[in-house]
């Protein structure tokens, strides 16, 4: 099954995005969402990361610009529940909400949006007393997540948990804890999506591209179903393209060897003109 790429590109606290934003600058936004879609993202995140005040009005900006420049659907992300709640009726088509937690009423105000729809969520494996270090917790509260999420008719497979892999330097048993979630979520919900953002592993280390790279390579093995990254670096999907190969997921190897007799990595998306 190949992994679900959900592209990482179109965030307020970038600094490039940020000027853009402050900018209004649209073909700076549209010229990523195209690259994003051509590169092979699955869904196109879009997050504001400005002041709460202009949050909303930012993020339907985004949104527009994106959804005019490519089919590819979004995943709207904010921290803040009521932002995606004032935001989710203007997107042309279900995608993924990010994100859900048991931190505060978030899964009390996004739940119900989601029921009786095809959206998806990304739930964190955290809580009001913050991240959980052992894989024990985060398992329990995938449990609470997934039980109220059931209230509401969502079921596990439109549920991508984020274990929330710790930096190495900090946890030298960060990679391990999150295989060992993996594993444990999988065994209690065979239909749920495991999901990671890539770079926090390698957060005050060097060669920091290269932990990013092996740290995906393994998690891909282990099972992880998607990944918030960067579908323009090509060092990235070298490596995701490799290791679906490897772990015979690419028929003949055809999306390798195409990505490379085309002198590029990905497949073409159609885009609006």
């Amino acid at each position: 099954m190949k992994l679900i790429i959900i592209g990482e590109k179109i965030n307020g606290t970038i600094p490039s995005v940020k000027e853009a934003i402050a900018n209004r600058d649209e073909q700076y936004i549209r010229d990523l969402a195209v690259k994003q879609a051509e590169a092979g993202a699955d869904y196109i995140d879009v997050c504001a990361g400005t002041a709460p005040e202009i949050e909303a009005e930012t993020l339907k900006w985004l949104m527009d610009i994106v959804q005019d420049a490519v089919d590819t659907p979004l995943c709207i992300d904010s921290p803040n529940p009521r932002v995606i709640e004032q935001v989710l009726k203007y997107a042309e088509q279900p995608g993924i909400i990010n994100s859900v937690s048991e931190e505060g009423d978030k899964c009390e105000v996004i739940y119900p949006l989601m029921q009786g729809t095809a959206w998806q969520v990304i739930a964190l494996t955290c809580d009001n007393k913050g991240i959980p270090s052992g894989v024990e917790q985060r398992v329990d509260i995938t449990r609470m997540l997934v039980e109220k999420a059931q209230k509401y008719d969502i079921t596990p497979d439109r549920i991508h948990i984020d274990p929330l892999v710790m930096a190495l330097s900090a946890d030298n048993q960060s990679l391990i804890k999150f295989v060992d979630t993996l594993a444990a979520v999988k065994k209690l919900y065979p239909t749920i999506k495991v999901t990671s953002g890539l770079s926090n592993i390698s957060f005050g280390m060097p060669l920091r591209k290269i932990i990013n790279q092996h740290f995906l390579a393994i998690a891909i093995y282990a099972g992880m179903d998607s990944a918030i990254m960067d579908p323009c670096n090509r060092d990235m999907l070298t490596t995701l393209l490799a290791t679906e190969a490897l772990l015979g997921r690419d028929r003949y190897c055809r999306n390798f060897s195409n990505a490379y007799r085309k002198n590029k990595i990905g497949p073409e998306r159609i885009t609006k003109k």
